[in-house]
């Protein structure tokens, strides 16, 4: 549905002349376009035939090309830049999260078990609670929850909760009971139960796989369920100027909500799936491969744990963890030579999968460039296998990204919130090379950006200026964490535009304005690149166009 405002009309300029079955469908004249295309010059026009773009000139040019039919956006000066992609999210989680309240504001553990309390008294005795997320790194000594002080406030209801990382998560005693879990349960290998020291019982904190032990039991939700926290989520995401996303799935089931809104015409952002990896050879029987789909819905492949977060202490590092020297964090999965790791990596190259590893710690980081280095010499670069948030790098493995083709997918808006904190846990030293955008640009490594969402933000304008003021949550560093790893606005943009439609193979069709190309774009409320960086964090969106349509207006 189009909307319409004061700047939105049919053209009625006295230039018309073209014949309606040649006109374009919209128009966009007298602002500032950047194209993303490097050496190509700034122009103040854009046409849009159907979902493409027609031409991209000067007033004059684009006008001259308008029928009675054609609508036109007068910019008014304003800034155009190509439609954001972001490069890791999960969508439905999102959505979820939208409607159900987000609690990583609490400021103690108290608070959060007071919110939970007031959710749990507006829902039936035994629904479970899922919705929320909580951050022990914003509480007075960053100790961890326990589930004692959540059991005052939620006797009759099941509770489980992720921290915001999804690395780990806080259960109650009710859904402990639900499932299973005692002092005498085991965790599962890339897990950990988090257990008293005087008395053995866990403390209701799972970290990585052992949260499975419970989520496993939770009722799914209903199809319904998923259309509603999906429709939360593209109107969220329309209004932050994203127009494609790629959703690190947990299960195939989403798929089948966004082809059912793609159906309807409720689809407004694109979506490129990644399934998870255990999953693969369902892909492999069928001889799906990488670009499975269309434009607006397509799987390109699959979703690999190395290892956890550096939130959780579950990162995987060479070193011991400064705060925490007992450990040096967890493989979720066999990352040896020959391992399982390797075995799944290697099926899925040979099915054409594209593989997108979440790795944070140097250590995970490190064996995940050497698995892709053995598998398939010249199959990394061809399928552009990916290494997701590539968070904490040793400094050997830097240049190795640019050598091995191997794609940097990072969420810059993680280096506001871990700034408060993760020289505790890593010490100045290891964190020189962490979210090191500088260092990859540098070296000619392929770099996307994206949210994590919603771990973080899901504002690619916040991530922008989270990469270019590399200031943190708090106002602790006003120059800047490791301000040597700042980049530009432009780098900035360029990685959550065209350097994410590279990283799902959509270069083509996707992250930069020219004519033939789909017509996702942008429309800002002031122009991003001649503010001061600290400025880019008010700027906001106006217009949000998908393949020609216009999905969001600020009213």
């Amino acid at each position: 549905m189009l909307l319409s405002i004061g700047l939105l009309a049919p053209c009625s300029c006295s230039i018309v002349s073209t014949p309606a079955a040649m006109a374009p469908t919209l128009v966009l004249h007298g602002g500032r376009i950047w194209t993303g295309v490097q050496g190509a010059r700034e122009v103040s026009a854009i046409a849009i035939d159907a979902d493409r773009i027609a031409l991209l000139g000067t007033d004059t040019e684009v006008l001259a090309l308008i029928g009675e039919d054609t609508l036109c956006v007068d910019l008014r000066g304003r800034r155009v830049v190509p439609g954001f992609i972001d490069s890791h999210v999960h969508l439905l989680s999102g959505g979820e999260g939208l409607l159900g309240g987000d609690h990583r504001d609490a400021a103690t553990e108290a608070e959060l078990a007071r919110r939970l309390g007031d959710v749990a008294r507006e829902l039936p005795p035994g629904a479970w609670i899922t919705a929320g997320t909580w951050d022990h790194e914003n509480w007075p000594g960053g100790k961890l929850p326990t589930r004692l002080l959540l059991d005052r406030f939620t006797p009759d209801h099941p509770v489980f909760i992720s921290r915001l990382d999804g690395h780990m998560a806080l259960a109650n005693s009710v859904a402990l009971r639900l499932a299973g879990v005692t002092a005498e349960t085991a965790a599962p290998a890339g897990g950990t139960i988090v257990k008293d020291t005087r008395t053995g019982e866990p403390t209701g904190v799972l970290k990585d796989t052992a949260m499975g032990l419970v989520s496993r039991h939770i009722p799914p939700p209903s199809r319904e369920e998923l259309l509603r926290r999906a429709r939360a989520a593209l109107r969220h995401a329309a209004s932050l100027g994203v127009t494609g996303v790629h959703d690190m799935l947990g299960s195939y089931s989403p798929l089948g909500v966004y082809q059912e809104l793609r159906d309807r015409g409720e689809l407004t952002l694109r979506v490129t799936a990644y399934t998870p990896i255990d999953l693969h050879e369902r892909w492999r029987r069928v001889d799906v491969r990488r670009g499975f789909g269309d434009s607006m819905l397509k799987v390109n492949g699959v979703k690999a744990f190395a290892d956890g977060s550096l939130g959780a202490s579950t990162a995987l590092l060479f070193d011991a963890y400064v705060d925490a020297p007992e450990t040096y964090g967890l493989a979720v999965t066999s990352l040896a030579e020959g391992g399982e790791m390797e075995r799944q990596v290697q099926s899925c190259v040979d099915a054409g999968l594209q593989v997108a590893t979440h790795a944070i710690g140097d250590r995970a980081i490190h064996e995940m460039l050497d698995i892709y280095s053995r598998v398939r010499p010249g199959k990394t670069r061809e399928l552009r296998l990916r290494i997701e948030h590539s968070q904490h790098i040793h400094p050997n493995d830097l240049p190795r990204y640019a050598e091995l083709g191997v794609i940097a997918s990072m969420q810059p808006f993680h280096c506001y919130d871990d700034g408060k904190w993760a020289q505790k846990r890593i010490g100045p030293a290891r964190a020189r090379t962490t979210y090191a955008f500088r260092d990859l640009i540098d070296l000619g490594a392929p770099l996307a950006f994206g949210s994590d969402w919603p771990v973080a933000t899901l504002s690619p304008l916040a991530g922008i200026y989270a990469a270019v003021t590399r200031h943190t949550n708090g106002g602790g560093h006003p120059d800047g964490w490791i301000p040597e790893q700042k980049i530009s606005v432009e780098e900035a943009l360029r990685a959550y535009t065209a350097g994410s439609a590279w990283a799902a193979h959509d270069e083509n069709h996707l992250g930069t304005l020219e004519v033939g190309k789909l017509a996702d774009l942008v429309v800002l409320d002031r122009d991003v690149l001649a503010i001061t960086a600290p400025e880019v964090r008010d700027v906001r969106v106006d217009m949000t166009i998908v393949g020609g349509r216009i999905v969001h207006e600020a009213r």
